[in-house]
């Protein structure tokens, strides 16, 4: 069997139903042997960069590793940022590059190049992978597969590159029976642990939840949500986890972080006991005053990777375990215990939830308030599977406000934090979910980054509804310069200019509006949602010195947020 007939064999067996690829030479084997075969969709994008994002979504929907295809070269190093995105939000995925011959290959000589194209991608990108292999014998490429598969989804989940000479992929082999690999977690048994948990949490008088993105990484979410009713205290979240309980949900509190809702940075502050699940506590979770995050908490950090635990935050209880079998352990003591009411806590921050509206955090604003905007867009997108967001304001405002219901998932770029993610995202989601529909939210500035994708939606009829909050500048970092910078918006304002994207959109074939004042929001929504198997664009103008409000106060405490408000 031809090598690259393999490959997809492979593929096929463990359940791939996309590759999202850039076609060049040193893949073409590759993507015969694809195209031949018919039982996996390749999926043809315009940028490398993009295919990896497509990729990492379909790895976080589905618990499958999103795979993704580049020629040698720059067709390699365009993946790089997108394999970053996997690796530090912990998405399983697979990426395959082919390679120059190995004739070609210069190895030990002192040049810097011998084949065209010819670049060792796999030194480069070791750093941001949990394993990178070179194929050099193409009787190895059944057990590189096999290993590149399992450790991908195996831990921490995370991307995996497998790197496949063009003589190795057209190379033929005897398949005899390949090495069955099966990494297992370690169960956690620490029942001492557990019940010093819980005795520190029966005498807590304020205790929270921080939920964290390892609990989708970790396949937990239904466990996650069994647990939270079990155990019944207030649950705060991370960015990548707003999604982790629905928005009506009564022990959901909110965002928390450097653009948190303002009452779940108080909550937490206010706080006596904290279950981290699946965070690293970064400063964009606690704020640079990092002993002002811990005060005199009881903080117990569950992570499945040791040195995440005691990292910044010093003084946590060390639970070293997989996600999902820390829940399952617990979950199963819990069903004897009876859980007490903290009617009081609970009410203490519903209070505080009535009295800082994130809609009034802008309280000079002039035009379409964006986080009213978001609360109505999340009321009429209740058919979308997932929402997507870029990176940028409107990365702030979507977790700030969006309402999700219990069967909505929630995408971004965390670790990363990469604009140009929410294009290419959201056709992965697309392909995931599919029939579903898609929405997402974009900035103009992010959207130019990967704005050629529009053709894949196009050309594939994908329904993504895309939204583009337009101030026609780079405004998170405009808002940096605006307190830090006296206002010197080089780059961000000055030397900055977005397109009319209504204008573009009518040039891909998809259908297109703009809406400039809240009195056409209701209207305009109507529209987006008429025909939901269709993509569509709406353009929303946003005045250009609207800000992410809240924001915790560089150097301040994370309870310390600007806008300075009054202290109940």
């Amino acid at each position: 069997m031809k090598v690259s007939d393999y490959v997809n064999s492979f593929l096929t067996k463990n359940g791939i139903k996309f590759i999202f690829e850039m076609s060049g030479g040193m893949i073409t084997h590759l993507l015969d042997s694809v195209s031949q075969k018919n039982n996996i969709q390749l999926v043809s994008l315009k940028h490398e960069q993009s295919a990896a994002f497509a990729a990492d979504a379909v790895g976080r929907l589905t618990g499958i590793p999103g795979i993704a295809m580049a020629t040698s070269g720059p067709g390699a190093t365009n993946l790089i940022t997108g394999i970053g995105s996997s690796y530090f939000d912990s998405s399983p995925t697979l990426f395959i590059t082919g390679q120059v011959n190995r004739h070609e290959l210069k190895k030990n000589r002192k040049i810097r190049q011998l084949g065209f194209q010819e670049t060792d991608i796999v030194s480069i990108i070791k750093p941001i992978t949990k394993k990178a292999f070179h194929a050099t014998n193409a009787k190895h490429v059944p057990n590189l597969l096999e290993k590149s598969y399992e450790i991908s989804i195996t831990g921490r989940p995370g991307p995996v590159l497998l790197d496949l000479p063009m003589d190795v992929q057209r190379s033929e082999i005897k398949i005899s029976k390949v090495k069955k690999i099966s990494i297992k977690p370690k169960k956690f048994h620490n029942d001492a642990l557990l019940k010093k948990l819980l005795f520190d949490l029966k005498n807590s008088k304020k205790p929270i939840i921080l939920a964290g993105g390892g609990i989708h990484s970790s396949q937990s979410l239904d466990l996650f949500r069994k647990f939270t009713h079990q155990i019944k205290i207030p649950v705060v979240n991370s960015l990548m986890a707003i999604d982790v309980l629905p928005y009506n949900d009564p022990l959901r509190i909110g965002f928390i972080g450097s653009y948190g809702n303002r009452w779940a940075n108080l909550a937490l502050s206010n706080s006596d006991f904290v279950l981290v699940l699946g965070s690293r506590l970064d400063v964009r979770q606690t704020g640079s005053q990092i002993k002002e995050f811990k005060g005199n908490k009881t903080i117990y950090h569950v992570d499945c990777e040791k040195g995440e635990i005691n990292n910044r935050v010093l003084g946590c209880t060390a639970i070293n375990s997989d996600l999902h079998s820390f829940l399952t352990r617990i979950t199963k003591y819990l069903n004897k215990k009876k859980s007490p009411s903290r009617q009081d806590w609970f009410n203490e921050i519903n209070s505080l939830k009535k009295s800082f509206p994130e809609s009034e955090e802008n309280s000079k604003i002039s035009g379409i308030n964006p986080n009213y905007f978001i609360h109505k867009l999340s009321k009429s997108s209740k058919k979308a599977s997932v929402i997507v967001s870029d990176v940028g304001q409107h990365q702030m405002w979507a977790a700030q406000s969006l309402e999700l219901n219990k069967n909505q998932r929630f995408l971004t770029s965390g670790g990363m934090g990469s604009m140009g993610f929410g294009l290419p995202a959201s056709i992965g989601a697309a392909f995931a979910n599919n029939p579903s529909p898609i929405v997402l939210i974009a900035g103009d500035g992010g959207f130019q980054s990967n704005i050629q994708e529009l053709q894949t939606v196009a050309h594939h009829k994908l329904p993504i509804k895309i939204i583009i909050l337009n101030n026609k500048c780079h405004g998170m970092v405009r808002q940096f310069q605006e307190q830090y910078f006296d206002k010197r918006y080089q780059s961000t304002l000055w030397g900055y200019s977005a397109p009319n994207f209504e204008t573009i959109a009518l040039s891909y074939g998809i259908k297109a509006k703009t809406i400039k004042s809240e009195s056409e929001i209701t209207k305009s929504l109507k529209w987006l949602w008429h025909k939901p198997d269709e993509p569509q664009l709406l353009q929303v103008m946003i005045d250009t010195f609207t800000n992410a409000y809240p924001k915790i106060a560089f150097g301040k405490p994370h309870y310390e947020m600007e806008p300075d408000l009054p202290k109940l």
